[in-house]
């Protein structure tokens, strides 16, 4: 009986230790089943996430190609509008033309009709009345009609010359309005600061980093400088170089929806942003040359290009500076019989110095007109940049376009904008630094800021020193100022003696 009991507690025993057991397995089982559960309910959301992101980069790649599209087709559409109103014009300036010469070429045989029978009837009076020989009576016969007619021909020289000058200047007020008319496009006048908002006050915290390694590396990875505590909500990144100062604000851009900000995907960020810049400054220059259907053009060159469209003068945009310069010579080109294409070439690389690195020295029109030489350029289109601020001879009639289709472009209506406060502290820093060398009397700033004369003391400034004093003056404004275009420096010296006698 006893060993029945012990059988049977031990049977009830294992059975419990089996169900326990089965119960463990089935939780375990369970467990995992609500794991891959989980694991795949994430890695499906993920997977939409992606396929969402995917759908919205292509929507956005599509309608960028079709906005391009749709802005070359526009573009094409007024070119041909503008050649068709072109081509009508020429015509009629062809007929006209035409039925000038046929009237002046009737005009010019009725003269020499008359003229021949004015000299028959001569010779035949002198024969009668002088009995000369043909040969004296040639001469007689000359010298009379010279003097009968020297007061005629004096007033129809004059006449004729003045009303070719006239001619010629309402010919160029003509050319030169057709030009500017027919360019239509708008200035831009962009900020020069770059502000970037931030989604939250805590997130200047975040950029700046612990002990501000963050803000290090960043500065240091952009060569730009974060000022952070200036506005609320808000960073502005500062740099002389405006594509440094793009892909500053790029990066931090994306590292602020990222939300990791750490030296390393700050040095990530960065690099992607440099990327993105230098495909979007291929493109800018691509696009301009299509603007202006423009091609063997060096790949550097095109670098060069979209690099203007970051940089402003007095506010505008000198790529957009450059496409109207380029527009300007063409017409112009067009309307007084030179090759549009080279003066086009010439007005879009006029500028493009201002693009390059700080490693070359000297003005941007020389250093562009070197860069555009180096990737030959035509030499005709190297001299127009490098002469567009007169700081070498024009050696062709492009150059001189050039200068033009500049002025132009810069004097138009609403095409700079300097503010008064600008222009007048940089006249007075131009006046500082001239009046601040030694043995100088008396320094102003004439022509708008773009000539400072200096007047020295002969007695303590020689000859030597006057000239050296000039290249230190220069030296000081261009490593000192920010300013367009070029300015002459112009020291005087001299010596009045005087006496008066009573």
């Amino acid at each position: 009986m006893g060993v029945t009991i012990g059988a049977v507690s031990g049977a009830v025993l294992v059975m419990l230790f089996f169900r326990r057991h089965m119960l463990r397995m089935r939780e375990a089982q369970q467990l995992k089943l609500d794991v891959e559960q989980r694991e795949a309910k994430l890695k499906l959301r993920e997977e939409r996430s992606e396929m969402e992101l995917d759908l919205k980069s292509q929507q956005a790649e599509h309608e960028r190609q079709l906005t391009r599209r749709e802005n070359e087709l526009t573009v094409r559409t007024r070119e041909l509008e503008r050649q068709g109103e072109h081509l009508q014009e020429a015509e009629k300036q062809i007929d006209f033309k035409s039925r000038e010469l046929s009237r002046e070429q009737d005009l010019l045989s009725e003269a020499e009709h008359e003229a021949e029978k004015v000299r028959r009837l001569y010779r035949l009076k002198l024969h009668q009345i002088a009995q000369m020989d043909e040969q004296d009576a040639r001469q007689l016969l000359l010298r009379s009609t010279e003097n009968e007619c020297a007061q005629e021909i004096y007033d129809l020289r004059r006449a004729k010359l003045g009303h070719a000058e006239s001619e010629i200047n309402d010919e160029a007020k003509r050319i030169l309005l057709a030009a500017m008319q027919r360019i239509t496009s708008q200035p831009m006048n962009d900020a020069t600061a770059t502000v970037v908002q931030l989604p939250s006050e805590e997130m200047k915290g975040r950029i700046i980093g612990r002990e501000g390694r963050n803000i290090r590396t960043f500065e240091h990875a952009t060569g730009t400088t974060l000022m952070i505590d200036e506005t609320p909500d808000s960073v502005l990144i500062s740099c002389f170089d405006p594509v440094r100062r793009e892909i500053a604000r790029i990066s931090l851009e994306a590292l602020l929806r990222d939300g990791r900000i750490h030296p390393a995907s700050i040095e990530e960020q960065v690099a992607q942003a440099e990327e993105e810049m230098r495909a979007n400054v291929i493109e800018l220059g691509e696009s301009a040359l299509r603007k202006l259907r423009l091609n063997d053009v060096h790949p550097e060159i095109i670098v060069l290009l979209g690099k203007l469209h970051y940089r402003l003068s007095n506010n505008q945009n000198t790529l957009a500076h450059s496409i109207e310069v380029a527009n300007f010579s063409a017409l112009i080109a067009a309307e007084i019989g030179l090759d549009p294409a080279i003066a086009k070439r010439a007005g879009l690389l006029h500028d493009i110095g201002k693009a390059v690195d700080e490693d070359y020295e000297g003005s941007h029109a020389k250093v562009g007109a070197d860069v555009i030489k180096q990737h030959g350029e035509d030499s005709r289109v190297v001299n127009a940049a490098a002469a567009h601020h007169h700081e070498v001879p024009a050696e062709s009639p492009y150059a001189g376009l050039v200068m033009v289709a500049d002025s132009l472009s810069a004097v138009r209506p609403g095409a700079r904008a300097s503010s008064l406060d600008g222009f007048i502290q940089r006249v007075s820093s131009i006046e500082e630094i001239a009046a601040a060398q030694h043995g100088v009397s008396e320094a102003y700033a004439i022509q708008a800021g773009r000539e400072v004369r200096v007047i020295v003391e002969p007695e303590v400034i020689g000859d030597e020193e006057a000239r050296q004093l000039a290249r230190t003056i220069r030296q000081r404004i261009e490593n000192e100022l920010n300013y367009p275009g070029s300015i002459e420096i112009t020291v005087i010296r001299e010596q009045r003696y005087k006496e008066t006698a009573v």
